[in-house]
């Protein structure tokens, strides 16, 4: 007998509010699981470092303008080097966010942000996606999990999370050196430090191959943006879905149970 379908999707955290194409995946692979069973798990690539991905897009409520808003970060270094799982959110920005959050969205998604106490970024938007009730019934692997990266494939192409300034960074490995991207052609090296798997995570190139030797998924469900890199040769095994199409797909979904 064939085990049952393993159906995956990832995204990096992507706002303060999931955007509404990270929405679409959870439909599509509901959608999914309910024409084939199995289980549904999503990826959860918190090891990026890149602050613009939780840019959050929401319409005022009584104009439709977008205003965009985002986490604010304890210190440069943190903000543009460590990784979203370990980058920390001030004092201070909730209850400032809070205040304007209004104005944009419904009573249940400003009690969510209030009520939310998880202080590093990661964590936080992943609590957010809880209280909609995305994660209900969906096995969360995080890519920042000591035990998967032990578990997970070799990669000759990966970053290492590493000390730096006081801050633990992303660091990028190249030929066994680390360094930090600056910029353009700009990339700052970095001391030679010992480091383990368990501090490993995978380029944008390799994470296809290094996620799917721990998830073992027979269906992923790609986004508009993966589609564009995915390499379908690095895991034949894998039948890909794209995303169901929504609109407005770059802005927040804000929706809340009644």
């Amino acid at each position: 007998m064939s085990s049952a379908p393993v159906i995956a999707f990832g995204q990096q955290p992507c706002g303060i509010f999931p955007r509404r194409f990270l929405y679409a995946k959870f439909v599509t692979a509901r959608r999914l699981r309910a024409e084939l069973g199995g289980e549904i798990v999503f990826f959860y690539h918190d090891s990026d470092h890149d602050p613009r991905e939780t840019q959050t897009g929401l319409r005022h409520r009584t104009t439709g303008e977008v205003q965009w808003f985002n986490f604010t970060f304890e210190n440069k270094i943190q903000r543009k080097y460590s990784p979203l799982h370990l980058k920390r959110i001030p004092a201070g920005w909730r209850d400032q966010t809070v205040r304007q959050l209004p104005a944009f969205v419904g009573p249940a998604a400003v009690q969510a942000v209030r009520g939310c106490a998880s202080g590093l970024v990661a964590d936080f938007c992943l609590e957010v996606m809880r209280a909609q009730g995305l994660l209900e019934g969906v096995r969360v692997v995080r890519s920042s999990d000591p035990a998967v990266r032990t578990a997970a494939c070799d990669l000759t192409d990966f970053f290492v999370d590493c000390p730096h300034e006081g801050e633990i960074v992303r660091a990028r490995c190249h030929e066994g050196k680390l360094s930090l991207h600056e910029g353009g052609s700009s990339w700052l090296a970095l001391p030679d430090t010992p480091w383990t798997k368990a501090q490993v995570s995978p380029s944008r190139d390799t994470r296809l191959r290094w996620m799917q030797s721990v998830l073992h998924c027979t269906h992923y469900i790609a986004g508009a943006g993966e589609q564009a890199y995915l390499n379908p040769a690095d895991a034949p095994e894998i039948t890909f879905v794209n995303r169901d199409t929504i609109d407005r797909s770059d802005e927040a979904y804000a929706d809340f149970p009644a």
